[in-house]
């Protein structure tokens, strides 16, 4: 397996949705560096606003009140450099694949021009009442679609 390259924020598509955070004092080990598993706390809440915000698709009315989950069928991370705590940094996710009952997104976490994590994400619709896959609602698919559309322009 090769290791992937860093990737300068400035290289990923302009029109892209960005999430600006800052890096808290419970996401960091005792060292200040933040804990692996944070990243993907931190992740998770990028993508709920990415929904509402960006996407169109209320994130919260998706999962409470029509029932379609989204969860992660598969996660992976490359970590570049160390967060630490106080520090302000970047999240922005990328759709890479869009299937019937999953997409793929790539979540870049840059602090200024530097990346510092690379998440790949798989995340899969399920009925939550089922707890079974689902194809992807068809709002959320031509959200996806649009989105992913406007970042390759």
């Amino acid at each position: 397996m090769t290791r992937p390259t860093p990737l300068a924020a400035s290289g990923l598509p302009p029109r892209a949705f960005r999430a600006p955070a800052r890096i808290r004092f419970s996401q960091c080990d005792p060292a200040g560096i933040v804990f692996f598993a944070a990243w993907f706390e931190m992740a998770n809440a990028v993508i709920e606003d990415w929904f509402t915000e960006e996407l169109g698709v209320d994130f919260h009315a998706l999962h409470a009140r029509r029932r379609i989950g989204t969860g992660f069928a598969h996660a992976e991370a490359d970590f570049f450099s160390p967060g630490l705590m106080g520090e302000r940094i970047v999240l922005t996710p990328l759709v890479a694949r869009i299937g019937g009952a999953s997409y793929a997104l790539g979540l870049h976490v840059h602090r200024g021009e530097q990346e510092l994590v690379r998440l790949n994400l798989v995340t899969a619709t399920t009925d939550l009442d089922a707890r079974r896959a689902v194809p992807i609602p068809d709002d959320l698919r031509a959200a996806l679609t649009a989105f992913q559309e406007r970042c390759a322009a």
